[in-house]
C-alpha cells in the first residue's frame, strides 16, 4: 500500500508527496531530511490517501503538483478530511 499526501508548511504552502511508509516519511519531513520542506517547518498533514500501487501514488503526486487539481477541489478535500483519521500523524 503506498500513500498520497498533502503537508501544509509554516510558510502557507503545500507540499505534495507518496510513500510507502506515511509516519516513517512525516519523521523524516519533522526533522528536515527532506530539502524541499527542511526551511518550511513546522509541517503539518492535513490529508492523506491510500492508493493500490506505487503507480498510482505517483499519479495523484502529479496531478495536484502539475497544477491538473483546482485550489478549491483541494481545499474541498483538506476541510472535508476526518480530523480523527489525522490524529495519529500529528
Amino acid at each position: 500500500m503506498y500513500y498520497f499526501y498533502i503537508l501544509q508548511c509554516a510558510d502557507n504552502k503545500r507540499y505534495y508527496g507518496y510513500t510507502n511508509n506515511l509516519k516513517r516519511r512525516l519523521a523524516e519531513h519533522r526533522v528536515g531530511k527532506n530539502i524541499s520542506t527542511k526551511r518550511r517547518r513546522p509541517l503539518k498533514v492535513v490529508y492523506y490517501e491510500t492508493c493500490d500501487s506505487k503507480d498510482a501514488a505517483v499519479a495523484r503526486e502529479k496531478q495536484f503538483k502539475q497544477g491538473r487539481t483546482r485550489r478549491s477541489t483541494i481545499d474541498k478535500l483538506i476541510n472535508e478530511f476526518p480530523p480523527e483519521r489525522l490524529a495519529e500523524f500529528q
